[in-house]
């Protein structure tokens, strides 16, 4: 079978007018200014974003090529590898991707690799690709994590809007990560009594009842909220209670 016959005939004319949403155009995935936002009313900074990459990985060369053209049409980097080994040796960007991976691999399969990388930390999205796929290990892939489960012979729009998905939930995965790390600086600025006073205030104390939990004055209780907003730079109570909710300081006891 010739490698382009891997994928099923698209319609290259993806407009709205055929009722379809349009894939994205080249540029869409190229260098751009990604706004992110750690909560409301705490403001936005810019991140720089290296294009997004997706991770071939298939023991068929033939698969591999025609995967990664259609890929490439659209504007994506594209790394192949011939088994899971070859993935894991080699360095991956510091980019958003998804990893479009086959079940059935020589050595460690797909499903091996899947659970190595949450072994491993690495939480990029996983699409699993299948010439033997059947319903019990579809919902065995999906249950430990994976995005999507395809079936050969791949139908090029299905793979793109599959790919798509992943790449935009590792964008969001990155970005929240990164606002967590900025909230975990500010946090860590902070003393460790005002460490205390915030996981009081995030467990909705008043002053009084923080003042007399910590055996402080509340006119010393306002001071330390007063720190505390400044440090974390939040503008309002509930910006700071939503600031130690993502740092799980409210789940904390006292």
């Amino acid at each position: 079978m010739d490698c382009c016959d891997l994928l099923d005939a698209a319609p290259k004319d993806r407009n709205a007018a055929d009722g379809e949403i349009p894939w994205p155009h080249a540029d869409c995935w190229r260098d751009h200014d990604v706004p992110t936002r750690i909560s409301h009313n705490i403001g936005s900074c810019l991140m720089k974003e290296n294009q997004p990459a997706v991770f071939v990985v298939d023991d068929d060369e033939s698969v591999r090529t025609a995967v990664a053209r259609a890929l490439r049409t659209v504007g994506l980097e594209v790394k192949s590898f011939g088994s899971t080994r070859e993935f894991l040796q080699s360095k991956r960007p510091n980019a958003p991707g998804c990893i479009v991976l086959d079940v059935r691999l020589p050595g460690a399969s797909g499903i091996d690799l899947q659970r190595e990388l949450l072994k491993s930390n690495i939480k990029l999205p996983v699409i699993f690709i299948s010439g033997f796929g059947d319903i019990a290990m579809s919902v065995r892939a999906i249950k430990s994590g994976a995005l999507e489960f395809l079936t050969k012979p791949l139908r090029e729009q299905e793979l793109l809007d599959a790919v798509h998905a992943g790449i935009e939930r590792d964008r969001a995965r990155r970005q929240e990560a990164t606002l967590v790390a900025e909230l975990q600086q500010r946090y860590n600025s902070l003393t460790p009594r005002e460490r205390e006073v915030l996981t009081l205030i995030a467990t909705g104390r008043p002053n009084k009842q923080i003042a007399a939990r910590l055996e402080l004055s509340e006119v010393t209780v306002k001071v330390h909220r007063s720190q505390i907003s400044r440090k974390m730079q939040a503008t309002s109570l509930v910006d700071l209670v939503r600031m130690a909710d993502k740092l799980g300081v409210s789940s904390e006891t006292c």
